[in-house]
């Protein structure tokens, strides 16, 4: 139980609801306040520390694996055991509640696990070896959910719980994450026609929170996810949140302030737990989401990572990249990056803008198509269409579709690739496909005719078993992040927290010091080229290894961590 102070919460809250609610400030005080009371007494601190080196993700689906006559999740958690064991701290369940569409973002129910996953007892025996993270999918619901079908059917308990746009409200400026329409036409039970917001599309259709019902709500299910154990909430597209006539209906401030309302709810209820925030956007706009680096996010996605390894790769030099990390540092004492390389998701290109020329984005279009992937489109405020991802599974992008052993490849840009996101200033998190070495699943998407699916494959547990046996891919994927993962435990220069300075030893080399000038000062370097590449001002002892550099040559895509001799 967690003891809390209501007349200091209500004060810390009241400029935030204030300025939301003009006129309904005490109302919508008494709500959140009366929610804070109600939960308390099943909320605890979080049962971790402030992340460290030691802390990494895992990114999965529930049911990412299957095995006749278990639940998913029970399946999931027995192949964590036997397979990843203590690799991973965290792990990142995916949207686990009942769904219609997009594998799982078009929630129907934010309450409840999904029957064909599993029940929250088997949530519960997933904690029980890893710390949890849930997925808040706050801006939207399935147009199928209680909440839609009752604002359809005018129930007054819904009323304002969606947005129908009327003829005086200016949606010119509004910026999409896709090309279909922005609202999409519903029957009502009374023979009328509803005209609700879908910002990504017709079985999507965005909440309200201008209602303050509405707030309640969604902070109810937040703090419901607190309760079941989860220590890091994912606000996935939380930027789209709250829309306003001539805007471009994106990193309002409102949809900020919301965010600092549930920061200072969670830091008062349940201490310790973090909110990541999920914006793929520019990289200016993705860090506005730290607010004063106290007062929003814990954690922030760094969404130009991908695409800059990517493109380090794909041109063997790594000056874009090295660029972009020279002004990446800490944030503040308690909120940092949250780096990935490949997720659920495609790798997106919007974030890139500023960082890449149009030159280099066609580059990474040509090696996605040339390796199966796909490319999807986003529509711009102008009316016109640009690259919004890259829809392709990352170890296969990373191969040159040249090469005479794409599996061997895979495994050696993949690792390299993965020394630069275990390097980099943040927290970690490996997707479970990158982690097991996964290709291509081109069935799934031509089948689907859903091109993220290329990169969402469910895996047969019995069949990974033998896979991981068997397949040098599969095995060494999983060997040689097991092992970055480990030597990355023992490194505090590595914390998310510690200084980040990047050193230009050659256009091929992506080299980052962390923690430089103390005593847990470690030199990454990786080559992202296919040349050898020598740095003979570089000396110091490979933790990885063990080895002893009076001079460093790297071979293609070699990697080393150095400690000072």
């Amino acid at each position: 139980m967690t003891d809390v102070d209501i007349d200091l919460l209500r004060r810390r809250l009241e400029p935030l609801v204030s300025g939301l609610y003009p006129g309904r400030a005490d109302e919508v005080l008494d709500a959140l306040t009366d929610l804070a009371q109600r939960w308390a007494p099943r909320l605890h601190p979080a049962d971790r520390g402030r992340p460290d080196e030691g802390t990494a993700y895992l990114i999965t689906y529930g049911d990412a694996f299957r095995r006749e006559g278990e639940t998913p999740l029970h399946t999931l958690a027995d192949v964590l055991r036997t397979h990843v064991r203590d690799a991973v701290t965290d792990v990142h369940l995916l949207p686990i509640y009942p769904w219609t569409s997009d594998d799982g973002f078009g929630v129907v129910d934010h309450r409840e696990v999904n029957p064909e996953l599993g029940t929250w007892e088997d949530v519960a025996d997933l904690r029980a070896d890893h710390a949890l993270a849930l997925d808040f999918v706050a801006n939207h619901l399935s147009s199928s959910s209680p909440w839609f079908q009752g604002w359809l059917a005018r129930d007054p308990r819904y009323a304002g719980y969606f947005l129908e746009p009327g003829q005086d409200f200016d949606t010119s400026h509004v910026v999409r994450p896709r090309t279909s329409p922005l609202t999409h036409d519903y029957d009502r039970p009374d023979g009328t026609v509803a005209h609700a917001w879908t910002t990504f599309g017709p079985d999507q259709v965005d909440v309200d929170p201008s209602t303050p019902a509405v707030l309640r709500e969604l902070t109810d299910v937040l703090l419901g996810y607190l309760s079941r154990g989860a220590t890091t909430v994912r606000l996935d597209a939380i930027g789209y949140l709250w829309k306003q006539s001539g805007t471009t209906c994106i990193h309002l401030p409102q949809t900020h302030a919301i965010i600092r309302i549930w920061r200072v709810l969670v830091d008062a209820l349940a201490p310790g737990t973090l909110l990541l925030t999920e914006t793929n956007v520019p990289h200016a706009d993705n860090i506005t989401y730290f607010g004063d680096g106290s007062d929003e996010a814990h954690m922030v996605y760094q969404f130009a990572l991908p695409p800059l390894v990517l493109h380090a790769f794909v041109t063997g030099r790594a000056t874009a990249l090295s660029e972009w990390a020279s002004r990446i540092g800490p944030v503040s004492d308690s909120a940092t990056w949250f780096n990935f390389l490949a997720s659920h998701d495609g790798i997106g290109i919007r974030p890139t803008e500023g960082l890449l020329t149009d030159d280099d984005r066609a580059l990474l279009v040509e090696r996605t198509i040339a390796r199966g992937g796909r490319v999807s489109m986003a529509r711009r405020a102008d009316g016109t269409e640009g690259v919004y991802e890259l829809n392709t599974n990352f170890l296969d992008a990373l191969v040159s579709p040249a090469s005479g052993d794409p599996d061997a490849d895979a495994v050696t840009r993949g690792l390299a690739a993965h020394a630069i996101l275990l390097s980099v200033i943040g927290v970690p998190a490996v997707y479970y496909h990158s982690l097991l070495g996964s290709g291509q699943d081109r069935g799934g998407m031509e089948e689907s005719g859903i091109p993220r699916r290329i990169n969402r494959e469910v895996l047969d547990a019995e069949r990974l078993s033998r896979e991981l046996a068997g397949s040098a891919r599969r095995r060494g994927m999983l060997e040689g992040l097991r092992r970055l993962l480990t030597v990355r435990r023992s490194l505090a220069g590595f914390s998310p927290f510690a200084d980040q300075r990047v050193e230009r030893l050659d256009d091929r080399l992506f080299a980052v010091r962390r923690a430089a000038g103390t005593a847990d000062d470690v030199l990454a370097v990786v080559n992202v080229s296919e040349e050898a590449v020598s740095a003979p001002s570089v000396s110091g002892v490979d933790a990885v290894t063990g080895r002893r550099h009076d001079g460093l040559t790297l071979e293609p895509f070699g990697y080393v961590w150095l400690r000072p001799l």
